[in-house]
């Protein structure tokens, strides 16, 4: 904008004189008008700056914590439920990660570990977290509080030897779904007064009974076992000859153990109806005022069983839980929370 007014005399002395005496009214008039309208500019300038810069941290205080100076693979199975809820997870926190695609068969990407399941994350090449909740709680306290290194705080959740109810040895992990922090960072972490607890209680949920409901849903019958082999084979590591045998002998075999795992885990004749009533459970667990189980946004326990539920994409069981349950709502809502970057 330009301010600055010129007067140029073209007529005699008199009406030069009239000029000359009447130039230094106008500029003084063009000067404050010019004044007024910078100032005004100026003013609304300050105060866009200063709605957008609250608006930005209030954005900044609702977004996850990130934690940038971890370096993470995970080795994993795209298809594991155990391994999505770590990607879940991962990616709902906006932890950058690289992945290594386990063979499902040889597994000689992890032959270097003595710890043979997957997830596997390795933290900065030297700190390896195994089993899915504790990585998940592990990561969840660094990043509440970073006082403490990764392998200080996997302490907390020491490893311990067991035997299933066959008397097969397995391995389980202390406190693996307690975010360790303190009192002052819990409160702010867990506002309601059962927040902490029901958190705790449905990744329990999760994993001792939700992630049961995926196999005997998706081997069902012998076409949905040969679709659910199909997808697996596809999105899975396997060579030539593994992929061919894998889907067919596979499919066959699985299909065969879904009705032993049926039996293992007592559920009904049609399995879909217990994969229906654990969904709607949840559902209404989460109730009629939340978004998620965790308020306004997910906790722990949202993105473990969004992490579950999502190996079935694609597939059959999907398709009818969707149908014939009450869950769409929320699922579609962690879909765009999570960003679906996996």
């Amino acid at each position: 904008m330009r301010c600055q007014g010129r007067a140029y005399g073209t007529g005699g002395a008199g009406f030069r004189s009239r000029i000359s005496l009447a130039a230094p009214v106008r500029r003084s008039g063009r000067v404050l008008g010019c004044a007024f309208l910078l100032g005004g500019g100026f003013g609304l300038y300050q105060t866009v700056k200063l709605t957008l810069e609250r608006h930005l941290a209030e954005e900044k205080s609702k977004a996850p914590e990130l934690g940038t100076d971890l370096k993470l693979t995970l080795y994993q199975y795209k298809t594991c439920p155990f391994c999505s809820k770590v990607r879940a997870f991962l990616d709902y926190h906006g932890l950058p990660y690289e992945i290594v695609e386990v063979n499902p068969v040889m597994r000689q990407e992890i032959k270097w570990s003595t710890y043979r399941k997957v997830p596997i994350l390795m933290v900065n090449g030297t700190v390896q977290l195994n089993d899915s909740s504790v990585i998940i709680s592990v990561l969840k306290t660094y990043l509440v509080n970073k006082e403490k290194t990764v392998s200080e705080i996997l302490t907390y959740y020491p490893e311990m030897k067991a035997k299933n109810d066959s008397g097969k040895d397995m391995i389980e992990f202390g406190n693996k779904y307690w975010v360790m922090v303190r009192d002052a960072d819990a409160d702010h972490l867990y506002p309601g007064k059962d927040t902490r607890k029901e958190e705790i209680k449905w990744r329990k949920w999760t994993d001792e009974w939700l992630v049961h409901l995926i196999s005997p849903n998706v081997y069902r019958t012998p076409s949905e076992a040969l679709a659910s082999f199909d997808y697996i084979v596809r999105e899975g590591k396997f060579g030539t000859f593994e992929g061919f045998f894998a889907k067919y002998f596979g499919a066959a075999a699985m299909w065969i153990i879904s009705k032993r795992l049926k039996n293992r885990h007592h559920m009904q004749d049609d399995v879909r109806q217990d994969l229906y009533k654990a969904v709607n459970d949840w559902v209404a667990a989460i109730g009629k005022t939340k978004k998620f189980m965790g308020g306004d946004q997910p906790n722990l326990a949202d993105l473990a069983v969004f992490g579950v539920l999502r190996v079935m994409e694609g597939l059959q069981a999907f398709d009818d839980m969707m149908e014939h349950t009450k869950v769409k709502n929320w699922y579609r809502r962690m879909q765009k929370t999570t960003q679906q970057v996996s």
